[in-house]
């Protein structure tokens, strides 16, 4: 089920936001980013925001995933770009306000052996016809 990521905001006063899971939920999750903007009170500075989550290693890692600046680029689409919680939003650079935007979705363990039912059962399609002149 997918459910509407409330979002938050980052500014000089608030710069990370952490979104995790209730660690004994067994479902899987995953955090779709959609839209990173610059709200009401946003300065003409750069404003950049990092995506902080953890490697195959278990090292911390932060990696850039927007650069806003209020008078060419006020606002980026990430097309939901996927992550898997927990993950940390941090504003690395500029004063905000940046809000962020996204779906939170969840996939019940059923959902998922369901899925895979699914993928092992091809159809066979019939060949493609020449068009009737």
């Amino acid at each position: 089920s997918d459910l509407l990521f409330p979002g938050c905001e980052l500014t000089a006063a608030t710069t990370s936001y952490t979104f995790q899971v209730d660690k004994e939920d067994d479902s899987d999750h995953i955090l779709a980013l959609s839209m990173v903007c610059l709200t009401d009170g946003a300065k003409d500075e750069c404003n950049v925001v990092e995506v902080v989550g953890r490697n195959h290693e278990n090292q911390e890692i932060a990696v850039p995933v927007a650069n806003l600046k209020l008078s060419c680029q006020p606002l980026l689409s990430l097309d939901n770009f996927k992550l898997q919680p927990p993950v940390t939003f941090r504003l690395a650079a500029g004063s905000g306000p940046v809000h962020l935007a996204g779906w939170h979705q969840i996939m019940h363990r059923e959902d998922a052996s369901f899925e895979e039912d699914d993928d092992l059962s091809e159809e066979e399609l019939p060949p493609i016809m020449p068009a009737k002149k």
